[in-house]
């Protein structure tokens, strides 16, 4: 068994979709990003990436190469699972958790789960997202931007 860790961090801004977990969530702002600027998949790509001693999503989707301008999150997670099955590692679970002030998280979780588990090709009962504020606090609290943060085991 192996475990890794990810995090991710993007800026909201104006004049981009918010897209978390896969879900296109209706709000004024948006992540700000080379991709998608999904920072849930982000995060859990980290993770799967860690475990296997594979780096980084940087390493692999670097923001310089144009190719990956304004790509699904979702696709990127899905290569990354590949990676995976091809050195022979199953996913035993994912937990994650979403840092935003705003705009509430809990009524996309579950399509969140959905989504990761789909790709991952693993039960939705072994991925557990969940969502926090940071009470007002920090650039996330004050809604500079929304943080997400994995943790993963792999066989």
């Amino acid at each position: 068994m192996r475990v890794g860790q990810g995090y991710d961090v993007h800026k909201l801004v104006e004049n981009r979709k918010l897209i978390v977990g896969g879900v296109e969530i209706p709000y004024e702002k948006g992540l700000l990003g080379h991709s998608d600027a999904d920072v849930l998949l982000h995060a859990v790509a980290d993770a799967l990436l860690g475990a296997a001693g594979l780096g980084d999503i940087g390493k692999f989707y670097p923001d310089t190469d144009v190719k990956f301008k304004d790509m699904d999150s979702m696709v990127l997670l899905s290569d990354v699972v590949s990676k995976l099955k091809n050195l022979g590692y199953e996913i035993g679970n994912i937990d994650c958790t979403i840092i935003a002030q705003a705009p509430k998280m809990a009524p996309y979780i579950e399509k969140m789960k959905e989504n990761i588990a789909r790709v991952c090709g693993i039960e939705k009962t072994m991925v557990n997202v969940k969502a926090t504020t940071e009470e007002g606090l920090g650039f996330t609290g004050s809604g500079l931007g929304i943080s997400a943060s994995a943790i993963v085991l792999i066989n």
